[in-house]
C-alpha cells in the first residue's frame, strides 16, 4: 500500500491518531450492531423480520438525511470534544439496551436514538478535523483516512459478525459494541479538541445546503447519486434479506447467516485491495460502472435463485451471489473519496462529504422499506426483481450524468466583470474581453455552474 507512509505521518499526531481510533470503533460498532438487529428482529418476529428490519433500517437512514445536515450546519456553535463524548455515550447506553427489549416498539424507540447520535457525530467529527490538522496537506490525507474507515467498515463489519457469531450468541455483540463505544468516549475526552473559532457568517441554508448545490451542478457527482442508488438496492439484499433468506428459505442457523454474510464479506475485501493499480490505470468511472454492472449481475443471480427449487447447491449459489454484490458494492464504494475531493476545493470537502453522507443514505431510505415490506407480502422474487428495476435506473442516471469525457483541466471563459484581476491569476485577455482560464475545474464561489460548449469548439467552455 503507497499510501502507507503517509498515513504514519498523519497518525504522529496523537491528538488526530486518538480520534480517528474512536471513529472507526464508532463506525464498527454501528456495523455490527446492525448485524445483530438482524438477528433480535427475527427472534421477535420470525418470517415478519424482514419488515421490522426493513422499518428499523429506514428510521436509521431517516436520522441519517434529516440529522447530519443540520448538525454539520451548526458544527461550529457547539463544544465539540463535550459533544462527541456523549454521542459515544449515549450509543453505547442504547446498544447495551437492546439485548433486553421484547417487544417490537422498542426496536424502534432505541434505533431513532442510537442513529440520531451517529447522525449527528459524523459531520461534528468532520467539523474537528480541519482545526486538528490546519495543514492542508495533512488535512487531505486525513479525509482519506476516514473515507477508507468507511469503506472497510463496510468490507469487515460482516466478516466480524460472521466469525463472532460462530462462537457466540448474537446478543453478545451488543455488549461488546456497547464497550466498544466506551472505549471511544474515553478516547474523544482524552483528546484536545479546540472548540470552533469559525464565525458561520453564512445562512443556515447557505450552510446546510452547500455540498448539496455543488452535486448538483458538477455532472460527475450527479452520476454519483445513480451509483448510490445502485448500491442501495443491491445492498439492501445483504442488509434485511439475509436472516429470513437462510432461516426460512435454505433452513439454515445463525452459523449459516454468518456464513453468508462472511461472504459478502470477503467479496468486498477482494475487490478493496485490488482496486488501487486499477484505479491508477483506468480512473473511477469505469471502474464504479463496473461494479454497478456487477451488483446487477448479483441481483439477477438472486432473481434465478429465489424461483429455483430446492437442493444444498443454492448453499453455493448463494454464497456466490452474496459475494458478488460485496465485489460490485467495493467496486463503488472505494474511489468514491477521490471523486468527491477531486470535484471540490479545500474549503468546500467539509460540506460536500456531508452531502454525499446524507444523500447516500436518502438512497438507503428509498429501498431499505420497499425490501423489507415487499418482501413480507410478495416474498423474495418480487422484492429483488423491484430492487433490479431501481439498479438498473441508476446506472441509467449514471451513465447519461456522468459523461465518458471527463478532464479534470477544464479551458474556460469568464464574461467581463465576473471576478476581479486577483483571481483571475494567468488567465489571458482576449479580444473580447472575455478572459480565457485553465485549471482544475471545481464547482465553487469563482465557479457557480457547469461550463458549456460554445461556437470555438469543445476545448473552449464558457463559465458564469
Amino acid at each position: 500500500m503507497r499510501s502507507t507512509p503517509a498515513f504514519s505521518s498523519l497518525f504522529r499526531n496523537h491528538d488526530y491518531l486518538r480520534l480517528f481510533t474512536a471513529q472507526v470503533s464508532g463506525l464498527f460498532g454501528t456495523g455490527l450492531t446492525t448485524v445483530a438487529l438482524g438477528l433480535l428482529a427475527y427472534d421477535l418476529a420470525g418470517g415478519a423480520a424482514a419488515a421490522v428490519l426493513g422499518t428499523a433500517l429506514t428510521i436509521k437512514m431517516l436520522m441519517y438525511v434529516t440529522v447530519a445536515p443540520v448538525v454539520a450546519a451548526y458544527a461550529h456553535r457547539l463544544p465539540r470534544r463535550g459533544f462527541l463524548t456523549s454521542l459515544h455515550l449515549v450509543r453505547a447506553a442504547v446498544v447495551l439496551a437492546l439485548p433486553f427489549i421484547d417487544q417490537i416498539w422498542q426496536i424502534y424507540v432505541l434505533i431513532a436514538i442510537l442513529q440520531t447520535a451517529s447522525a449527528a457525530y459524523t459531520p461534528t467529527y468532520q467539523a474537528v478535523i480541519p482545526d486538528i490538522l490546519p495543514d492542508e496537506r495533512e488535512y487531505t490525507r486525513a479525509l482519506s483516512a476516514a473515507q477508507l474507515a468507511a469503506t472497510m467498515e463496510t468490507l469487515l463489519s460482516p466478516m466480524l459478525a460472521a466469525a463472532a457469531l460462530t462462537v457466540m450468541s448474537f446478543h453478545w455483540l451488543f455488549v461488546g459494541t456497547a464497550i466498544g463505544f466506551a472505549v471511544s468516549a474515553v478516547l474523544v475526552l482524552a483528546t484536545r479538541i479546540p472548540n470552533s473559532t469559525a464565525a458561520g457568517g453564512d445562512s443556515f441554508r447557505e450552510r446546510i445546503t452547500a455540498g448539496v448545490r455543488i452535486f448538483a451542478a458538477t455532472p460527475r457527482l450527479r452520476g454519483l447519486l445513480g451509483l448510490n442508488l445502485v448500491v442501495a438496492a443491491a445492498g439492501s439484499v445483504i442488509m434485511v434479506n439475509t436472516v429470513n433468506y437462510v432461516r426460512d428459505t435454505l433452513g439454515g442457523t445463525q452459523s449459516g447467516v454468518a456464513m453468508l454474510l462472511a461472504a459478502n464479506g470477503f467479496g468486498t475485501m477482494l475487490v478493496a485491495l485490488s482496486l488501487p493499480p486499477v484505479l491508477d490505470r483506468l480512473g473511477a468511472r469505469p471502474v464504479m460502472l463496473t461494479g454497478a454492472a456487477t451488483l446487477i449481475t448479483g441481483l439477477a443471480g438472486a432473481i434465478a435463485l429465489s424461483t429455483a427449487g430446492t437442493g444444498d447447491w443454492r448453499w453455493v449459489a448463494a454464497l456466490a451471489i452474496w459475494a458478488t454484490i460485496g465485489a460490485g458494492t467495493a467496486a463503488i464504494l472505494t474511489p468514491t473519496g477521490h471523486v468527491l475531493r477531486r470535484s471540490s476545493q479545500p474549503a468546500d470537502r467539509p460540506a460536500l462529504f456531508a452531502a454525499q453522507f446524507s444523500l447516500s443514505h436518502l438512497a438507503w431510505l428509498v429501498t431499505y422499506p420497499i425490501t423489507g415490506w415487499l418482501t413480507t407480502t410478495a416474498g423474495f422474487t418480487v422484492t429483488w426483481v423491484t430492487l433490479a428495476v431501481l439498479a438498473a435506473a441508476g446506472i441509467a442516471v449514471a451513465l447519461r450524468m456522468w459523461p465518458r469525457r471527463d478532464p479534470e483541466v477544464i479551458t474556460h471563459l469568464h464574461a467581463p466583470g465576473t471576478l476581479t484581476a486577483d483571481r483571475l491569476g494567468d488567465a489571458e485577455l482576449l479580444s473580447s474581453g472575455y478572459y480565457l482560464h485553465t485549471h482544475p475545474y471545481v464547482i465553487d464561489a469563482d465557479h457557480r455552474r457547469w461550463p458549456t460548449p460554445t461556437t470555438r469548439g469543445l476545448e473552449v467552455l464558457t463559465a458564469a
